[in-house]
């Protein structure tokens, strides 16, 4: 209401204001925050962050700083739909500037945008599903430990890595994963559509291409940084906000705290123990050395 009369009385600052531009940024691994020591992106940690941010006043555009080299398809899922329905409620046009990494789930993410811009060193794609784990069957074996296992329903041991992995298991887990690569390929050509260049197959093959490459493919529309991009597009006048702050190097690196933050440092280990904080840094770091990072 008092920003209605300062407006209609042409109180300076208000008769034109100055276009602003929210910021998201959107760094590490993308996981369910219950998950084991884990603090990632989620969408349950973002629903404040992107209603505050498509909220603002006087909002021209809502930009995303995605660094992430992926995780949970599910989450990645529900923070893409969360975004664009935002967008299309406030009728807000939406750009993803990749920074280090932008693949798998996090180019998901980027895909959440009307278009894509990235450095000429960014790593984007990784369009594709991956699951490893461990096979103890020999260790075990070795340590005379005898595994003791009881279920209910012929499937409720499937993949368990203290048995020899079978092959109906296999099948059963790359029938899973094509359903997600299925629905991630869906994503990326409703998102992407007539700006795709590279046949399908290598495209979705899960390699992954630097900047300039990925814009010649059609994954990202241009290179160029935020603040460069956001003044040629809405003048030198215009104001980013970001929503947060952005973590150090350290916890975007190792996921401690990873996601957009809102309050104070937080120390490295806070919650889930020092055991399961090294764990989630070790998962963590294997999701970014896949990129050589």
């Amino acid at each position: 209401m008092i920003r209605k009369y300062l407006e209609k009385w042409r109180v300076p600052g208000f008769c034109n204001p100055k276009p602003v531009v929210a910021v998201v940024r959107l760094s590490g691994i993308i996981a369910d925050r219950s998950g084991l020591g884990r603090s990632g992106l989620s969408s349950t940690g973002l629903v404040t962050v992107l209603e505050s941010a498509f909220d603002m006043p006087h909002l021209k555009a809502v930009a995303l700083a995605i660094n992430s080299p992926g995780g949970s398809p599910v989450q990645s899922s529900l923070i893409g739909k969360r975004i664009r329905a935002l967008a299309e409620e406030k009728e807000i046009p939406v750009f993803a500037f990749a920074e280090d990494v932008a693949a798998s789930g996090g180019y998901w993410l980027a895909c959440a945008a009307d278009e894509i811009f990235v450095n000429d060193n960014s790593i984007l794609g990784s369009i594709g599903v991956i699951s490893a784990g461990f096979g103890f069957t020999d260790a075990i074996e070795k340590l005379g430990i005898e595994r003791r296992l009881h279920t209910q329903g012929t499937k409720k041991s499937l993949l368990d890595p203290f048995k020899p992995e079978r092959q109906e298991d296999v099948a059963r887990l790359e029938d899973v994963q094509r359903q997600i690569h299925d629905n991630f390929k869906d994503l990326v050509r409703t998102r992407r559509g007539q700006r795709l260049s590279l046949d399908e197959e290598e495209l979705f093959s899960g390699d992954f291409w630097l900047g300039k490459r990925a814009v010649e493919i059609g994954l990202a529309d241009g290179i160029g940084d935020m603040r460069t991009t956001l003044r040629e597009r809405y003048g030198k006048k215009v104001r980013m906000r970001t929503i947060g702050r952005r973590p150090g190097w350290l916890r975007r690196r190792f996921g401690f705290g990873g996601g957009v933050e809102n309050s104070a440092p937080i120390l490295p280990f806070e919650g889930g123990g020092l055991l399961d904080n090294v764990i989630a840094a070790v998962e963590a770091r294997a999701w970014w050395s896949r990129f050589g990072l």
